[in-house]
């Protein structure tokens, strides 16, 4: 089996530039304080933060996971978009080679953001059911895009 994908979108009432400085750019220092509960810390643990760079994310007490380590893949700020890759880790359940993650940022109508999300899983090893394979993989996806949606950050940052 190829690539099994699963799309997200979620919307804020955050500004477009704040919701991409303080969810990509900051998230870092920004989410470990304001979400301890699903991000206890992150770490650069090779590169300078940019595109090439490991990061270890270690999850907060009440998660299923412990730890994932990603690949920065791509920052854009012009158009504000994020990619990156989970490369290691418990997220990745011993099915997964990696996840990788596109996200996007555009402006919603009423001067909040939106962020979509793609995230691409590819399967380590083969389930005798296509259907079961997509299943799990599915809900694995959604399970790690959960620990990262930003839908309460509009309650613990200012919108203005």
């Amino acid at each position: 089996m190829g690539v099994i994908t699963y799309d997200h979108e979620t919307t804020s009432s955050i500004p477009l530039a704040k919701m991409f400085k303080a969810f990509i750019l900051d998230s870092d220092k920004l989410i470990p304080k304001i979400l301890p509960q699903a991000i206890k810390s992150t770490e650069i643990i090779e590169g300078d933060g940019g595109p090439g760079s490991i990061k270890k994310i270690t999850f907060g007490e009440g998660s299923q996971f412990n730890y994932v380590k990603h690949r920065v893949d791509g920052i854009d700020k012009e158009n504000f978009t994020y990619s990156y890759s989970v490369i290691e880790g418990d997220a990745l359940m011993g099915t997964l080679e990696s996840i990788s993650y596109e996200v996007k940022l555009v402006p919603s109508p009423d001067g909040g953001s939106i962020c979509k999300a793609l995230a691409s899983a590819i399967p380590k090893v083969t389930l005798k059911s296509q259907k079961t394979k997509s299943r799990l993989a599915k809900r694995r996806l959604w399970a790690c895009s959960k620990l990262l949606k930003p839908t309460s950050w509009h309650i613990l940052m200012p919108t203005k």
